[in-house]
């Protein structure tokens, strides 16, 4: 784990997951592409929480790899949770993660720590479990382009969420948005920002998506 923002007395956290490959055994770096992409990500949650006691850290996986059953890149955000918990003591933490990153904070989400999950353009596969988010927040941006992973995948995966009594289930969908968050990156950074900033602090700081992403009909196009 990296910290990137450590306040003397952290009150809360953010803990952030880059993406990375179906199956790889190579090791993880953080000079790789999906690692550097969650920089500017970084940058603009911590601008978003200025003058709060949050700290901010990133998860360093061992290899590049989720590796089926193996589930590594969730392993190593349980690992890095548990070191969180033993730096800050029990801090309500919100889960920041990109593609993989989504699906190992999703994996996640019942760790004791936890209590929201933000996923960009997350890699949520048909039957992906969800009963570990029962009592957390799980929210998802997609891209509209994004031909990696898939919006209707991310969609049905937040409705079986719900379903597993996720204290509030919602997506939201980014026009024209890419799996790579270049397209509209001031939309994908500044809403993914807002929302971690809700998540940590709902009564200072407004959920920058509409209600009906909450709701039971279709996701709305941002």
């Amino acid at each position: 784990m990296k910290v990137r923002r450590r306040p003397a007395h952290p009150r809360a956290a953010v803990l952030v997951l880059h993406g990375g490959q179906e199956t790889s055994e190579r090791p993880a770096r953080p000079w790789q592409l999906a690692a550097l992409r969650m920089t500017l990500v970084v940058r603009a949650v911590t601008a978003q929480l200025p003058h709060q006691e949050v700290l901010v850290a990133q998860v360093r996986y061992r290899v590049r790899g989720w590796n089926g059953d193996r589930a590594d890149a969730a392993h190593d955000t349980l690992r890095a949770l548990d070191a969180l918990a033993e730096l800050t003591g029990p801090v309500p933490t919100v889960l920041l993660g990109h593609s993989m990153g989504g699906r190992a904070a999703l994996r996640a989400a019942g760790h004791p720590l936890v209590t929201g999950v933000v996923a960009l353009a997350p890699w949520w596969p048909p039957g992906e479990p969800v009963e570990q988010a029962a009592g957390r927040h799980v929210v998802a941006l997609h891209g509209e382009r994004d031909h990696v992973t898939s919006p209707e995948e991310t969609a049905e995966c937040v409705r079986r969420a719900r379903e597993a009594a996720a204290t509030r289930a919602g997506l939201a969908v980014i026009g024209g948005g890419d799996h790579g968050m270049l397209r509209r990156h001031r939309v994908w950074h500044s809403t993914a920002a807002a929302l971690v900033a809700h998540l940590l602090d709902p009564g200072s700081a407004p959920d920058p998506l509409p209600e009906r992403c909450y709701g039971a009909g279709e996701f709305p196009v941002l």
